[in-house]
Parts: structure tokens; sequence; C-alpha cells
């Protein structure tokens, strides 16, 4: 496709001596030749670049360039001034000008120009479809951790990838890494070759939903200026569609989805056009959507047809053993990103995280990680890196909450309940009494009556 340029001159002879040059370049070419309509041209022309006369008869070609910047902020502006406009020129620049070229116009350094700000159009445009699209790079087993719970959950997560069209609904609290175990599902399928869309149900605004899911003509609504718009649907076609947060789709916009769901097709907004697509759909919540019907806040009918097969993430607390690997994982991630040469956490480190209570699950332990690895300038996360920024008390007292105790049917002795609990705490503290008497909310003597009562014994003790 020919790239489209718009020059925007009320010298007539100058704007048309100027498009029969590039014409002959091979560009789509229109002139304005009354810089009251240059937004209204430019909105209906949809240029990829502009030409812009720094000096037009009636108007000053900065305050049409503020204009169109405002309007149209992805298009470059090359404004096209005499010497003694130099400095002009250089405010033009300062106010969103992409470029400026001296009369009279030299044909080759015009092609340069031109040739430097398709290139930024390209880069732009290349920039959005990554913000789009998830970074592809393959996620390890080794991300989610080792237990025994993580294995059981990957061993189905895999079986269920190995189907190109069998819709999942992925469940879990708020930061367990439900859009990563999707797109885990996405690289193991037959589709991982195709993008993987992400779209998040809770950030849209109600009225524009329809706009990002299906996508938009032009004029389909106040403010739809711009050239056809592709929904999240479109831009999946042949991948996967992961809708985060479901549970926030409105009701209305339920039953389209219910819609497209069931037949593969839909019309953009304002289109004519029905338009097929062959995408994979998973969903993603951290509702219990069972109560959301109770409720009726959302469709039962759409429930059943997400959750064909159904994966529970279980929260960072309930499977402690996978933090060392999640962690490890992350500071190398963040090392790299911050160029950082920090290759290991100590073990006081590692003990402290996971026996952290972790409410924010695995996105409040990357939000921890990212921190501490870039304020750090040592060569290893310790312990005191991480004492500042974790809520101990908090986390005790969630934990405390959370307890349970499991008492064998033939019974137990409580002073090998005791035992057994602080010689598990005094091996999680690394011998440090201090320590084990603050997490088991006792004092330091106390704690030591309590093992010379038990015949504890402590071989390394730091006071």
């Amino acid at each position: 496709m020919e790239p489209k340029i718009l020059i925007i001159d009320d010298d007539e002879l100058v704007a048309t001596s100027l498009k029969k040059v590039l014409i002959k370049q091979n560009y789509n070419v229109q002139t304005c030749l009354n810089a009251d309509e240059a937004n209204n041209i430019t909105a209906e022309f949809q240029p990829d670049i502009i030409l812009l006369d720094i000096y037009l008869t009636t108007h000053n070609g900065i305050d049409i360039l503020k204009i169109l910047k405002k309007n149209f902020r992805e298009i470059p502006v090359i404004m096209i001034t005499g010497y003694a406009d130099v400095k002009m020129a250089v405010t033009s620049i300062k106010s969103g000008a992409f470029d400026f070229l001296l009369k009279p116009i030299d044909i080759e350094q015009l092609s340069i120009v031109l040739d430097k700000a398709l290139e930024n159009v390209r880069l732009k445009s290349e920039v959005n479809r990554l913000n789009t699209i998830l970074e592809t790079d393959e996620l390890t087993k080794e991300f989610f951790g080792k237990s025994s719970k993580i294995q059981k959950l990957l061993a189905s997560v895999e079986k269920l990838s190995k189907s190109s069209d069998t819709t999942i609904l992925l469940e879990g609290e708020s930061g367990t890494g439900k859009e990563v175990f999707a797109k885990y599902i996405h690289q193991q399928s037959p589709r991982s070759s195709a993008p993987f869309i992400t779209i998040n149900c809770a950030t849209i605004p109600r009225d524009l939903a329809e706009s990002e899911l299906f996508g938009h003509e032009k004029g389909a609504f106040t403010g739809a200026s711009q050239k056809t718009k592709l929904g999240k649907f479109e831009l999946a076609n042949g991948g996967t569609l992961l809708l985060d947060e479901i549970g926030e789709l409105s009701l209305d916009m339920q039953v389209k989805l219910l819609r497209v769901l069931q037949e593969r097709k839909f019309y953009r907004l304002g289109g004519e056009k029905e338009i097929s697509v062959n995408v994979r759909v998973l969903a993603a919540t951290n509702r219990n959507l069972e109560d959301e019907i109770e409720k009726g806040n959302f469709r039962e009918d759409l429930y059943y047809r997400l959750n064909v097969a159904r994966i529970l993430i279980p929260p960072l607390r309930d499977r402690k053993d996978d933090i060392p690997y999640i962690a490890y994982s992350l500071l190398k991630e963040f090392s790299q990103k911050f160029g950082k040469e920090i290759h290991s956490i100590d073990s006081g480190a590692v003990d402290l995280l996971k026996n952290y209570f972790w409410k924010g699950n695995v996105r409040e332990l990357r939000n921890v990680i990212e921190r501490v690895v870039l304020l750090c300038e040592e060569d290893e996360l310790k312990e005191h890196h991480f004492s500042n920024l974790l809520d101990t008390k908090n986390s005790d007292k969630a934990s405390d909450d959370k307890f349970i105790l499991s008492i064998p049917s033939s019974g137990i002795k409580i002073d090998v309940v005791l035992k057994s609990l602080i010689l598990k705490t005094l091996q999680i503290t690394n011998g440090n009494q201090v320590k084990a008497a603050k997490i088991l909310g006792l004092s330091r003597s106390k704690l030591r009556y309590r093992m010379e009562q038990l015949g504890i014994e402590v071989t390394r003790q730091i006071n």
C-alpha cells in the first residue's frame, strides 16, 4: 500500500509541484490549500505523514501544528520553512514537529526525512502491537515451583493445553498468576505460534467494551474518527484470547460474548459485514462466579460455556515450597532488567520469604523482589534487604487466622505438639531463639523455660 502524505500549504503552485514530485516517488498525496480545513482533511484522509508550511498567509503554522498534534498525536508532522524562519522551525520541534525542511526543498533530503518518518511510524505501530501481545519468552516449569500441588496442577494444565479449542476458566485469588498460567497454556498448545492476546475486563470503560472486544468502524460513535479499529477477537485470530477478570463484564456484554463463543462470528461496532474468527478463549476471575450467578450479576449460560474445563490456582501461602523457585526466577529477570550482578538469595532470606503470608500472592512477591533488586548493591540478597519491606506483624496475624492443626484420631499429648512446634520454629530461624520467640508470640525467657521443660537443646544459638 502506498504511504499517504498530506501537504498543507496555501501556495497552490508550491503544493502542486511538491505533489507531483512525491507521486513519482510512489506516495499517495493530497493537498490542503485552506488551513482552516487542515483538521477535517487530516481526519478524512488519515495520512501517514503531514508536510506543513510554517508560514501560511492567514495562519501561523505552529498553531496549526499544535492542533494537529492534539488530535492526531501519532502522525509525524514535517515543517517546511525558509532560512529566515529557522528559529521558528526549532520552536516547532519543541511543539511536537518530527523534523523540518528548508526552502528551496532538496529532493534527496526530502526523501531521507520521509523515510525516517515512515520508519518512525512503523516502529510506533510495532510498539503498540507488542504492548497488546505479551512477551513471547518461553515459560519453564521451574517458574511455577516444585510443590506437589503445583506439579499436579501443571500436569492438568498440560493435558488441557493439547486441545486447541477447549475453553478454560482459571480461578484464584488476585495476584496468583492466572495470566501467567494462561500464557503457559497457550505456549503448550497447537496455537503457540499464533498471537496470545489478553484484555482486562475490569479496566474497560463500560461504553467502550464492545469496541475493545469486537472493534469498530470509522464514525461508529463519537470519537471514532480513526481508521477501522480491530478488536481483541480479531487480533487473536488463530491464537488465544484471555478474558481476564471476566466477572467484571456487564450483563449486556455477557450476552454478546456468549453469542460469539457459540458462533465464532460477530459484527464490528458500526459494521455491516459479519466477521468469522478462529480463537481459543480462556477466562480468568478472582470472584466466585456461582455466587455472582445467585446475585444476578453473571449469566448462568455464559458460566457453563466458559467452564468447559476449570483450573483453580492455589494462593502462594498454600504452596510455600514454590516460593524459592519463583523468587529465583524473578531475581534473574530483574537482575537483567536493572543490569545488576545478583546471583543468589541466602538461606535466611529464603526462610523469611517462605514464612511470610503473601496476602497479595505472586504479584506481591514480584513487587518485593523488584524493589529489593533495584536497591541492592551486593551480589546476594540477604534477610536484611527484605526486613523493611515485609510487614511481618500483619503476616503473623494473618497466619494465625489461617493456622489449622491436624490431630490424629488416636489422640496426641500436648507436650508432643508443643515440642514439635518449637523445634520447627527453631529450624526456621536457624536456632535464633529471639526470632523464634517472636514468631511464637512468647518472651525469650518463656521460650527458654519451655525448651528446658521439654528437653530441647539447640546446638547453635544466635543471640
